[in-house]
């Protein structure tokens, strides 16, 4: 028995996972996508910890928030949980197999990033910020720096980096789901997300943790900030999934 999926077999169980998730129970789904956004803030609020306070070497420092920032996704993977993300490979594959339709896909789209927003925006203002552990110095002075560091970007610049975002997330969950036990599960994970963010990618829920916390921390940042550049990664996270993941291998291993 072979210990993994060849493509063609995975992204047949994706597009099957995506006709699923059209299934699920109104109820089901917004604890689902809750807690998916909890799941990737957990992992966003590990990586700010474990470097706060750490200057030099750069890259070192971004190695080491890369390396503990995909917690989220295994989390997300393994326990289960609706991420939008994730989403943007399942549904659309979903919807060219046949098993859901664009109805499905606009209502997952939808839900699971609202309530992937209100679980981010839980960890952010409740576990990290009221419990007192980002409060302190050197923690909160990250949290800053990290959500002034997005808010900075310009329009192209994080619709383009949402794409490379997005196409990493897309590529772990299919290796996921192309592996047949739990340790292949998590090493297939945790490569692809590392690099996204250690290449300084965007993701859409992480944003929504990062930016807010940095606000409920005291930065001046704005409403209008934080949706300047939620919008274009989350245009870039769905290209970047659907497009270059999802349609792609689509075509190549199930188009009839």
């Amino acid at each position: 028995m072979s210990s993994f999926k060849i493509p063609k077999d995975a992204l047949s169980k994706i597009a099957s996972i995506g006709g699923d998730k059209s299934n699920l129970s109104i109820i089901s789904f917004l604890i689902l996508g809750f807690l998916a956004g909890t799941y990737i803030a957990f992992g966003g609020m590990l990586a700010e910890i474990v470097t706060s306070g750490i200057t030099y070497p750069v890259g070192l420092k971004k190695l080491l928030f890369a390396a503990v920032f995909p917690l989220g996704l295994i989390l997300t993977v393994l326990c289960g949980a609706e991420l939008f993300t994730g989403s943007c490979l399942y549904m659309p594959v979903a919807v060219l197999d046949g098993k859901a339709n664009i109805k499905d896909l606009i209502k997952n789209f939808v839900g699971t990033w609202v309530f992937n927003f209100i679980g981010a925006l839980f960890i952010a203002f409740v576990i990290a910020y009221l419990s007192g552990i980002m409060t302190s110095e050197p923690f909160s002075s990250t949290a800053i720096t990290v959500a002034s560091n997005k808010i900075d970007l310009n329009w192209l610049q994080s619709l383009i980096r949402g794409i490379g975002c997005n196409w990493l997330v897309c590529l772990a969950i299919f290796i996921a789901i192309s592996a047949e036990d739990i340790i292949s599960k998590i090493v297939g994970i945790w490569f692809p997300i590392m690099a996204f963010v250690a290449l300084g990618f965007e993701h859409s829920i992480a944003n929504m943790f990062f930016i807010p916390l940095a606000m409920f921390l005291g930065s001046p940042i704005t409403l209008t900030q934080l949706f300047n550049n939620l919008i274009p990664v989350t245009i870039g996270n769905i290209i970047g999934g659907a497009l270059f993941v999802g349609c792609f291998y689509w075509f190549v291993y199930l188009k009839k």
